[in-house]
């Protein structure tokens, strides 16, 4: 974590028991793991109240600006009464003819009842 190495924790450890001596070094080490427990503890409550608070701010900031976009529309659909609702789109086509144009039905060519040359026959080669 702070990049300390063994050799250098065992270093510590031998400065604390030539300055404190073999007697109080347990009771100081003590101590000191309960030191180090508090703080340990204390930064992650720190840590917590900070998350809830970003959260929190989080959430707040989410239904203000929610509440901004309702206030939005209701002030869109206040000032635009007149605005004709949207209509579902037409599907059927009607179609026609110009004024003047009737419509009448297509006749066929009259074919002839009788053939005007009779048939040949083929022709050998």
């Amino acid at each position: 974590m702070f990049g300390i190495s063994f050799s250098e924790l065992l270093l510590v450890g031998l400065v604390a028991l030539l300055v404190l001596g073999p007697e109080r070094l347990p009771g100081a080490a003590r101590t000191a793991g309960l030191w180090i427990g508090r703080l340990k503890r204390s930064f992650n409550s720190i840590k917590m109240e900070v998350e809830r608070e970003i959260g929190a701010d989080d959430i707040r900031r989410q239904l203000h600006n929610e509440h901004i976009l309702q206030m939005e529309e209701e002030a869109k659909r206040i000032l635009n009464p007149m605005t004709p609702p949207a209509q579902p789109p037409v599907t059927t086509a009607s179609v026609q003819p110009p004024a003047g144009l009737e419509a009448r039905p297509v006749e066929a060519p009259a074919a002839p009842a009788v053939p005007s040359e009779p048939p040949q026959p083929p022709r050998a080669p």
